[in-house]
C-alpha cells in the first residue's frame, strides 16, 4: 500500500515539475525573443533541460516499468547539465 503513495507522490510532484519548469522556460524562451539577450537564450535552454530530466526520469519509472534507479540516474544527470547551463547563462554577456 505504501508503494501506491510513494507512486503517487512522485507523479504528483513530476507534474508540478513539469508545469512550473515548463512555465520558467517559456517566459525565458519569450524574454529572449523580445530581447535576443543570448544569456536568456542559455536560462531557457537550461531550465528546459532541468524539467525534461524529471519528465524523463518519472516517464521512464511510471510508465517504461524501469527500475526507480534508473530514472533518478536519468533525471540527475539532466538536471546536472541543465544547472551547468544555467551558471553558464549567468557568466555570458
Amino acid at each position: 500500500m505504501a508503494d501506491v503513495y510513494i507512486n503517487l507522490l512522485i507523479i504528483a510532484a513530476k507534474t508540478a515539475i513539469l508545469l512550473l519548469g515548463g512555465s520558467i522556460t517559456y517566459y525565458a524562451g519569450r524574454a529572449y525573443r523580445r530581447t535576443g539577450d543570448p544569456s536568456l537564450r542559455a536560462l531557457s535552454i537550461g531550465f528546459g533541460l532541468v524539467t525534461v530530466g524529471a519528465l524523463l526520469g518519472g516517464i521512464s519509472h511510471q510508465v517504461l516499468a524501469l527500475e526507480l534507479a534508473i530514472g533518478i540516474a536519468i533525471n540527475s544527470v539532466l538536471t546536472a547539465f541543465g544547472f551547468g547551463v544555467i551558471v553558464y547563462s549567468l557568466y555570458i554577456e
